[in-house]
């Protein structure tokens, strides 16, 4: 039987919801692009790798934001999940590991090689990030240092843009941030028919007591499970 043709919402920041959206197309459906968050970097920025072992990602944000403000490519990386891995690896990392998790599971991984590390996990990410790593790593015993590259902020849709995406059959939340801002947005424009697929259980928990009309997050946090289920909630 052939899979209905749906109409799903990109929510992510760009350009990232670009790449998302291109995978949902290949899927046979119709990708509604209208990120809820953009990123900015944070300027000026002085980056100092002294006692620095490795670095800990925890989003393609971090990945991109740091790449654009150093050339360093040496160090050893942990990255989240297998997406940030993936982005560590494109701009020339060669040593990457994935915990392909959340931000305990990527603390609990590099606890688990903290006798490899001569000197300190430098985390450069958000200026709010979704997790607290460098408290998480420290309860590891390991030396963590946060540095912040960038800023993710809502993006303010047009109302009536968003009377038309509410009529989505599913939004996609890659980020609890995200779902902050979905949150925010059904307050004044219900969707008590939307499904929302978000990449865990951590992400769409920002929605709990938002009318929807469906929830579901995959096994494990990876795009692949996530767009799996389209067809599987639908």
């Amino acid at each position: 039987m052939p899979r209905r043709r749906q109409r799903i919402w990109i929510t992510r920041a760009q350009p990232a919801a670009d790449v998302t959206a291109e995978r949902v197309r290949a899927l046979g459906h119709e990708a509604l692009v209208a990120p809820l968050l953009a990123v900015h970097l944070v300027e000026p920025v002085q980056i100092d790798l002294a006692g620095v072992a490795a670095l800990a990602f925890t989003s393609a944000n971090g990945v991109r934001a740091f790449a654009e403000k150093c050339p360093e490519r040496t160090l050893r990386v942990f990255a989240v999940g297998a997406a940030t891995a993936q982005a560590a690896r494109a701009v020339g990392f060669r040593s990457v590991l994935s915990a392909d998790g959340d931000v305990e599971a990527l603390a609990e991984g590099i606890g688990l090689r903290r006798g490899e590390l001569k000197g300190a996990v430098l985390h450069p990410g958000a200026a709010e990030p979704a997790g607290d790593l460098a408290g998480s790593l420290e309860r590891h015993g390991i030396e963590a240092r946060r540095l912040i590259l960038y800023e993710t902020g809502s993006v303010k849709l047009a109302a009536d843009q968003v009377e038309l995406l509410i009529k989505a059959d599913a939004a996609l939340l890659h980020s609890p941030n995200a779902a902050k801002a979905l949150a925010g947005v059904l307050r004044t424009h219900p969707a008590p028919k939307l499904r929302v697929l978000g990449l865990s259980k951590a992400v769409i928990k920002p929605l709990a007591r938002t009318p929807l009309g469906g929830r579901a997050f995959p096994p494990f946090p990876l795009e692949a499970a996530l767009l799996n289920l389209i067809d599987r909630s639908s």
